[in-house]
């Protein structure tokens, strides 16, 4: 049994922390004039993705050691000097005493999320035997992204460019295995996995509009399950909106939420 504490939150935010930096390495290897890159600085992962991409963020900060007034000056120029807003997923367990230097820099909240976890078990169930779930290879990046975008956006058609842009990165990063379900040999449904010291990370999935209700998602979640279990991971985990249809999903398929997490943003330099 895992209990919601510091050693739980830890795994879990080493692991999206260890997501995040991937999409830089991966953007700096398919696109080399790219400026993305990442550091550590105080135990807590930095990443610079691009002026705008939401993954331009920190990861971990005073969940590994503790943070400094000197610490936190050096992240805040990495991403000033670079032009970018500064952004950290601050999770409770870092204490009162770092969101109080955080709030007495000139930090605010501006999005709540909960992260999610649950332990890995293969599925028990096998599912329809029309519809197939396999790992994309990468010269199918295009139609893995294509899924994925027709998924997302279709109630948010202004933000197709990005997810397609995004799904690619997810496709090229290491240890990202990227899972395509189909139905009656019709691609429907795309999912992601990141697998990281025993710990899956399960990333939003998303099936087409035309195909939905026909069991796609379950199946994508169970095949990413028994992905996991073969990889070895004991820990599974989701993140969601606070509070969010996706929450509740997560939570139907045995997720419980861990903790409940502020993204802080510096608005007084």
């Amino acid at each position: 049994m895992f209990f919601a504490n510091l050693d739980l939150a830890r795994r879990l935010e080493g692991a999206e922390a260890f997501a995040c930096a991937q999409f830089a390495v991966a953007r700096k290897r398919i696109y080399p004039e790219s400026t993305s890159e990442w550091m550590m600085c105080a135990g807590a992962t930095v990443v610079f993705d691009g002026i705008d991409a939401p993954t331009t963020q920190t990861f971990g900060l005073g969940l590994f050691e503790k943070l400094t007034p000197a610490a936190l000056d050096e992240i805040e120029r990495f991403f000033l000097d670079r032009g970018a807003e500064v952004m950290h997923e601050v999770c409770p367990f870092a204490g009162a005493a770092m969101l109080d230097l955080l709030c007495a820099r000139g930090y605010r909240p501006f999005e709540v999320s909960s992260v999610l976890y649950r332990a890995v078990e293969p599925p028990t169930e096998a599912h329809a035997a029309n519809i197939n779930v396999r790992i994309v290879g990468l010269d199918e990046a295009q139609l893995w992204s294509d899924i994925n975008a027709r998924g997302w956006t279709h109630e948010h058609p202004e933000f197709e460019g990005f997810v397609r842009a995004t799904g690619v990165m997810l496709v090229a990063r290491e240890g990202s295995p990227c899972f395509l379900a189909e139905v009656d040999g019709a691609p429907g449904a795309a999912g992601a996995l990141i697998v990281h010291e025993g710990v899956a990370l399960f990333g939003g999935a998303a099936t087409v509009p035309e195909l939905r209700r026909r069991g796609l998602q379950a199946a994508l979640l169970n095949e990413r399950m028994r992905y996991a279990a073969e990889q070895g991971c004991d820990l599974a985990m989701m993140v969601a909106e606070a509070g969010s249809n996706s929450q509740r999903n997560a939570e139907r398929k045995g997720f419980r939420v861990a903790y409940t997490r502020l993204k802080c943003k510096l608005v007084r330099v």
